[in-house]
């Protein structure tokens, strides 16, 4: 089957990329998001959030008329889903947005269609949500059973890296996963249209447990990295020097302490693997562990520089979850700016971060939080906890421009 016209669901960070590099090479793309300002800033040509290049393709593809967005899905050849998968009370995943997003386009189907679900997802999901596809459409099958109208259904994980997307859409190698063969190459059909690296094919429970286990690595190797510093601090050591030197063994690649991790996928997934086999992921689940407590260290630690002081200033450097984009996402920094101004309700805290124009709301309605300029908060500031390793930031300290004030380096950028 030929695939002209493609529907993507949830215009967010993977979405409206997706959507935008199918429309430029003249695939008719209509994206579905349930937020007005989202649907008329992309149908004007803009971009809603911060990522490079993006903004160019959007604008190109609309004004060529190869992409448009709308609130509710319309007929196509093939859908890709690309909603948020968070996890719910003890660390469960949460399906209602691809649960959600089945059941609007079940109605759009006629039989023949390919149905892709991006979003990062627990072991089975995809079955899932040819499930629930076909509660709606009983007349439709996966097989042609009983002489009802087929549908395909693969899955295939994005694996991009925030700030450099566009680039790694094209070149990153993909995994698909079909539900059936047939599905899994159609999909892969599909993304050859722009994707430059090497498609794999296997089932789509392999390709789910796939984006899984690249996240749970990167997890597991972050958290080595973040008990290093606890322990360094207790010893007097500098950790940033202790890795330096450790990773010039030649097998020896030890990665970058933090406040904490953040974003969706790297602070998610791991406990998609834990809830699929609590028993077995004991490694995964005390990385989670290492990695969630981390916050309150870092919080502990500015708590103790600024006992002593009536009512001090606490200039807090970056609330993204990685450095140099507007990408909030269960950003560690945003934890830490609520809990501090909750331990110390007499402290008047700045949040510097040049990537937004407004706080969150959990943030935006403390009477004791602000956001400003790095030249203001430094100003004031008695301390300086430092968050996310902006370029800004590390140009500014790399100048000597914050030496005035205690700095708590939780990025190893101030050295």
């Amino acid at each position: 089957m030929e695939i002209n016209t493609v529907g993507v669901i949830g215009l967010g960070y993977i979405g409206l990329p997706t959507a935008a590099i199918l429309a430029s090479k003249d695939v008719k793309v209509i994206g579905v998001d349930v937020k007005p300002s989202n649907i008329e800033a992309i149908n004007r040509g803009d971009v809603p959030f911060v990522e490079p290049d993006l903004a160019t393709y959007v604008a190109g593809a609309v004004q060529q008329g190869t992409l448009r967005a709308t609130d509710t899905p319309e007929p196509a050849d093939a859908f890709i889903i690309a909603v948020p998968t968070p996890f719910q009370g003890d660390h469960e995943p949460d399906l209602s947005y691809i649960e959600s997003a089945a059941k609007a386009v079940a109605p759009q189907l006629q039989g023949g269609e390919l149905l892709i679900l991006e979003s990062t997802s627990p072991p089975g999901a995809t079955r899932k949500m040819a499930e629930w596809v076909l509660e709606a459409r009983p007349d439709l099958s996966l097989d042609g059973a009983d002489g009802r109208p087929q549908i395909h259904v693969a899955h295939c994980p994005e694996r991009v890296l925030p700030g450099r997307v566009m680039i790694e859409l094209v070149t990153n190698d993909r995994i698909v996963g079909g539900l059936t063969p047939e599905a899994a190459q159609m999909a892969k059909d599909l993304y050859a249209v722009f994707c430059q690296g090497e498609i794999l094919l296997t089932d789509a429970v392999t390709a789910e447990m796939a984006k899984l286990v690249e996240n749970s690595f990167r997890d597991v190797n972050i958290a080595f990295a973040n008990e290093l510093s606890l322990i360094a601090d207790k010893l007097d050591i500098d950790v940033w020097e202790l890795i330096r030197l450790a990773n010039h063994h030649p097998r020896v690649n030890i990665l970058q302490p933090g406040p904490g991790v953040g974003g969706h996928c790297i602070a998610v997934d791991p406990w998609f693997i834990v809830d699929a086999d609590p028993e077995q992921a004991r490694l995964i689940r005390t990385a989670r562990e290492v990695n969630d407590s981390k916050p309150q260290w870092v919080i502990d630690q500015v708590v103790a520089a600024v006992q002593g002081i009536e009512a001090p200033t606490i200039a807090a450097l970056g609330l993204a979850f990685k450095a140099d984009i507007d990408d909030l996402r269960e950003s560690p920094a945003r934890r830490i700016v609520a809990d501090l101004a909750d331990r110390l309700p007499h402290a008047q805290i700045v949040v510097v971060e040049p990537h937004i124009e407004t706080l969150p709301p959990e943030l935006a309605n403390r009477r004791n939080i602000r956001l400003d300029n790095l030249a203001e908060a430094s100003k004031a500031a008695d301390v300086t906890v430092v968050l996310v390793d902006h370029t800004e930031f590390k140009e500014r300290l790399g100048a000597g421009e914050l030496s005035g004030t205690d700095i708590i380096d939780t990025r190893g950028i101030a050295r």
